[in-house]
């Protein structure tokens, strides 16, 4: 049996799919559509509605998923692209309004670097979008690069945003 790695995955939609529809079901079928392709989904975190960041003037839906799959992270990374590409997602400017979007944040491997990955996430410390949903379901998870649990980097920026506020 070959081994299993534990991922963490952002998902975001803003845009209505044509067959899913709103943003908030695009990303239920997204969960579905990572089960069609041996990628077992162990948690999936509430869908919270954030405001944009970038060019995008839409509200987006987001959410986070803990998955197990064999698949090391370039193939994970492979996978969640043909998915995006599924639901409709094309290449283009950054931060724009997009049917889906999936980010390999975390996993259990610890820090990986390619070409076209970063694990983890290079900016999802900075983001409530990401770490908000990431606390719901991984909160004892800890970053390899800061040592910090999920937890504690979700207070440190909540605080942040309290003092900024």
């Amino acid at each position: 049996m070959a081994q299993r790695h534990h991922y963490l995955i952002a998902l975001g939609s803003n845009r209505r799919h044509h067959r899913f529809g709103p943003p908030r079901t695009v990303l239920g079928a997204a969960l579905k559509a990572l089960e069609q392709t041996d990628i077992m989904l162990v948690a999936a975190a509430p869908i919270y509605t954030t405001l944009p960041i970038g060019p995008s003037t839409r509200s987006y839906a987001n959410s986070a998923a803990l998955v197990s799959t064999p698949y090391p992270p370039k193939k994970l990374l492979r996978k969640l692209k043909t998915i995006e590409a599924h639901f409709g997602r094309r290449r283009g400017q950054r931060w724009s309004s997009r049917t889906l979007d999936l980010d390999i944040i975390l996993w259990d491997g610890g820090a990986f670097h390619s070409k076209n990955l970063t694990i983890p996430h290079i900016l999802f410390r900075e983001r409530d979008f990401v770490l908000r949903p990431a606390n719901d379901i991984a909160a004892d998870w800890r970053d390899p690069v800061t040592k910090l649990m999920v937890r504690h980097l979700f207070a440190r920026l909540r605080k942040k945003a309290l003092k900024d506020g």
